[in-house]
């Protein structure tokens, strides 16, 4: 059983945080161990594990980069490690990037990343947003980049921590 399965909602690179909180807690009053004082260790035993599923799912799928991730694997378009080659014209444009960056303040570079998340943003948003069983591969593969270009940038801004 996926992430998706175990709170009852469709596989999507988008899903609505109200639903999967509502879902969390319902599934936490069935399932948490302290529930299980009385039974047996087998019984706490299955509390303790699937409670503990819940927990990894749900950590997994309020993160709107970490349940990307998770349903392009779920989709068989993302592997462990995966070293994917982003488009030329993004790399150098990020290389500009981080020469103008080194010469801003930490505000001012988040700030100016964060625009450009958005701009990101606004051009997958329709496919986030509307994906069905009918979605292109083609559109599958843009859910794809958007996520590594985003991966590249908090990189950059995680470089800046240093």
């Amino acid at each position: 059983m996926n992430y998706f399965e175990l709170f009852g909602l469709d596989m999507a690179p988008r899903i609505d945080k109200r639903d999967l909180s509502r879902k969390y807690f319902e599934l936490q009053k069935r399932n948490h161990p302290d529930f299980f004082s009385q039974a047996t260790d087998a019984e706490k035993e299955e509390a303790l594990e699937q409670s503990a599923l819940i927990n990894k799912a749900f950590n997994t799928l309020k993160d709107d980069q970490l349940t990307i991730a998770y349903f392009l694997k779920e989709k068989g378009l993302l592997q462990e490690e995966e070293k994917y080659k982003l488009p030329d014209s993004f790399l150098m444009e990020m290389m500009d990037w981080n020469e103008d960056l080194l010469e801003m303040d930490r505000a001012d570079a988040e700030r100016r990343v964060g625009e450009y998340e958005t701009r990101l943003l606004t051009e997958i948003k329709p496919v986030l947003d509307n994906y069905n069983e009918q979605t292109t591969q083609d559109d599958l593969l843009k859910i794809k980049e958007y996520y590594f270009k985003k991966k590249y940038l908090q990189r950059i801004l995680d470089r800046m921590m240093d």
